[in-house]
């Protein structure tokens, strides 16, 4: 999909009201989509089919519904930001979540926080860091809105990610335990660790306590400046317990696919550029690595010819899984947006307009609301691994980054300065 040649001189859309007005409207349009039809009476909150209702039976791993962790976790952090955003009613559904995390997720024999719940108790009682780190972000959402069990829930996560998941000596996080914290298997994963990179950053925001802050920039270190450039800046994904890179590791076509996906490097440019900004802009590798990875992965991972990217690469550089997913447009907007504000170099926002561009026309679903999360490579609607419309974490984020300032997090952002119109 090509873009009109940038206008000289440069001015950015975010710099402009009308651009300001239409991302703040999809925001809009994002949220009343999932306000309207997410909340289960029964606790936590439905997945939701394309056109708002609860997700089929059929669609579940165990043919039943069941609540995932992560989305209950990214439900209370959307609608913590719908609640600074002003949005009546946002409030109650924070409140209806922050109570499932605690009387359906967590585990109060054990400790920690259950994978998946039914409407029977567990249906995938295993302990995983993925939905720990989400865990994290949503207590640390919820505590600057001011919810009253934000301190109970971020000290309880906080305390369990530090006993029962930090490896010290490595600077991240093992993977995933059974119920009584039984260890399964020996596999590390790189996704894990990014998502508790930003979770870190959140609750150091929300708290002010050093300590996370310490924890983002060991996993930063960890994962892209002891593996990045060596792998021609892609990112390494998995890795053995010593976390030894393991190049040929295949398994879960969601969480772990085999080769590098370039959504994650886009969500590492991102988060590098505001790790660098939040810890003082002394670390000038991180803002270097942010530069790198993104101008690696939109000239490897996009399909020049039809646009989107191909949601995984073989390690030459190849697409390899061709489907195109929501989430990594998603995390390119906010880089670009994110180093555009940095460093106002060009390249930066023609790569903002033309993401956003192939966005609009492939993933938003202006009939029924919400974006489509997948296509073929075709562009066509399609289903598996994700069904239906799953959640509003990464489109949200896209349409609220580039409005905010680049130092922080979005509840932050909201907080301090809110979006300048």
């Amino acid at each position: 999909m090509a873009s009109l040649a940038l206008e000289v001189p440069l001015r950015r859309w975010v710099d402009r009201t009308g651009h300001r007005l239409w991302l703040l409207a999809e925001a809009g349009r994002i949220l009343d989509f999932f306000e309207r039809h997410a909340r289960d009476p029964a606790g936590g909150f439905h997945e939701l089919d394309a056109a708002g209702r609860p997700l089929a039976a059929e669609f579940f791993p165990f043919g039943a519904p069941a609540r995932a962790l992560h989305l209950t976790a990214r439900a209370v952090h959307g609608f913590a930001i719908s609640h600074l955003l002003g949005r009546p009613g946002a409030d109650d559904l924070v409140d209806h979540g922050m109570a499932f995390l605690w009387h359906g997720h967590r585990d109060s024999r054990h400790g920690g926080y259950l994978w998946s719940i039914g409407t029977d108790g567990p249906v995938n009682a295993t302990k995983q860091a993925y939905g720990h780190a989400h865990v994290l972000l949503a207590a640390a959402s919820a505590k600057v809105v001011g919810h009253p069990d934000a301190d109970r829930l971020l000290t309880d996560v906080a305390t369990v990610l530090e006993e029962r998941y930090w490896e010290a000596d490595h600077g991240a996080v093992a993977e995933e335990f059974a119920r009584d914290w039984t260890p399964l298997g020996s596999y590390r994963g790189q996704n894990s660790n990014m998502h508790l990179c930003e979770a870190a950053m959140a609750a150091h925001e929300a708290t002010g306590e050093h300590g996370f802050l310490v924890m983002a920039e060991r996993i930063a270190e960890r994962i892209i400046l002891a593996n990045a450039e060596d792998a021609g800046w892609h990112v390494p994904e998995h890795f053995d317990a010593d976390w030894t890179f393991d190049r040929d590791y295949d398994g879960d076509p969601m969480f772990r696919p085999y080769g590098t996906t370039p959504g994650h490097a886009l969500e590492w440019s991102r988060l590098l550029a505001q790790l660098w900004e939040l810890a003082g802009r002394r670390n000038d590798w991180m803002i270097e690595s942010a530069r790198r990875l993104f101008r690696r992965t939109v000239a490897d991972g996009w399909d020049a010819a039809k646009g989107g990217f191909w949601y995984t690469l073989d390690w030459d550089g190849r697409p390899r899984i061709r489907d195109r997913y929501w989430w990594p447009c998603c995390e390119g907007i906010g880089a670009a947006a994110v180093l555009g504000a940095i460093d106002g170099d060009p390249f930066h926002e023609d790569w903002y307009r033309r993401i956003w561009g192939f966005t609009a026309a492939c993933f938003v679903d202006p009939d029924a609301g919400g974006w489509f999360p997948q296509l073929d490579d075709d562009l066509r609607p399609n289903a598996f691994p994700f069904y239906g419309k799953p959640d509003m974490y990464h489109s949200l984020q896209a349409c609220l980054i580039p409005l905010l300032p680049t130092d922080g997090s979005i509840t932050r952002g909201l907080t301090t300065v809110g979006v300048r119109l």
